[in-house]
């Protein structure tokens, strides 16, 4: 069963949140964190399931402006908002008297992958590790925009900002390889499949770039994965993060001829795979012969109201590198020109 909670954030908008808990004490907490123009109760709803079936209690949160939450579709006004929603919620679960000592993973797809390397840059020693499917982290030389045509849309950005003018691709067809699976997506209405509104387009150009030249300060435990035929993020991002990062307890794997979708848009066959890797890691990382420290969390105060009751939603290369150490649910930027992806 899924369970809806609707909280405000620090600047009044209403935000969606779900959850999905085992029947026993869950192992550890993980936070889902979307893609671009996704969304977590349908999208991300097999994720859930599965991570709950492996005994872990799973968060997700829809962004301002992206699934059932409230604001202008898919508008990023500031790319720190959505890393400041996701800190104050996943902070205020942690904080609950069930789940403070707990470890607490990070879970973030394409763009999410990006928020969640965010969200271990705001506070480095909170999270006990990371799991990045396909993250949105670094620019590719071969794709990067020229400077000129960055300068000339930042001119412009505080004058149309909601302007839907961002060239674009049918990311879905490129996204997701199982047909069926794809036009599942493609009838999700709670997708946003319109072109990028420019200072979307423009927040996560500077998000990426800013990540790219800060990726030595990565020190989080973490398993980041790829598929090597992704057109929408090049898997060389995140051979970039494993090489650049500090951390000490870090894997990659790179899925031969596998898309961007490991998760969501692949065949049956393919996504067990997928999610039997990701389990696998988590189970390392939370048994008892690995234990690890959970930094001590007290009460936590903050800006997000819960709101009670329902409300109307808005119209295999592996390289590893490691340090000693049934339930019930409740529920790239790609071109020389800034071309964007309409779902990331």
């Amino acid at each position: 069963m899924l369970r809806n909670v609707y909280i405000r954030n620090s600047r009044g908008v209403q935000l969606f949140t779900c959850r999905w808990l085992p029947f026993s004490s869950p192992k550890a907490l993980v936070f889902l964190c979307h893609g671009y123009g996704m969304e977590c109760s349908g999208f991300m709803r097999e994720c859930g399931i599965r991570l709950a079936n492996g005994g872990y209690a799973v968060f997700g949160i829809d962004y301002e402006g992206h699934g059932r939450s409230r604001g202008a579709r898919c508008y990023i006004k500031k790319f720190k908002n959505i890393v400041n929603d996701c800190d104050e919620f996943f902070k205020s679960i942690c904080a609950e008297e069930e789940y403070r000592d707990k470890c607490r993973f990070l879970y973030g797809e394409s763009m999410g992958g990006a928020v969640s390397l965010l969200l271990h840059k705001k506070d480095p020693t909170f999270w006990n590790g990371a799991v990045l499917v396909a993250p949105m982290c670094k620019i590719s030389e071969k794709v990067k925009p020229h400077p000129l045509v960055i300068n000339v849309l930042t001119r412009v950005e505080e004058i149309i900002p909601k302007w839907k003018i961002v060239p674009t691709k049918d990311v879905i067809d490129s996204a997701f390889k199982d047909p069926v699976k794809r036009e599942e997506i493609r009838s999700n209405k709670l997708i946003y499949q319109d072109k990028p509104r420019l200072k979307t387009a423009l927040e996560m150009l500077r998000t990426s770039m800013s990540l790219e030249d800060t990726l030595h300060e990565v020190r989080l435990p973490f398993f980041v994965l790829h598929g090597e035929a992704d057109t929408v993020t090049d898997p060389e991002v995140s051979r970039a993060l494993y090489e650049k990062a500090s951390s000490t307890d870090k894997t990659i794997k790179l899925y031969p001829g596998m898309w961007h979708g490991l998760t969501s848009g692949e065949p049956d066959g393919n996504v067990e795979i997928v999610f039997a890797d990701i389990i696998t890691w988590l189970e390392k990382h939370t048994s008892d012969d690995n234990s690890i420290v959970v930094q001590p969390i007290h009460t936590f105060k903050n800006a997000i109201l819960t709101m009670n009751g329902t409300a109307s939603p808005p119209p295999p290369t592996l390289i590893n590198k490691q340090r000693p150490w049934t339930p019930s649910y409740f529920c790239g930027l790609k071109g020389r020109r800034l071309l964007h992806h309409s779902a990331m």
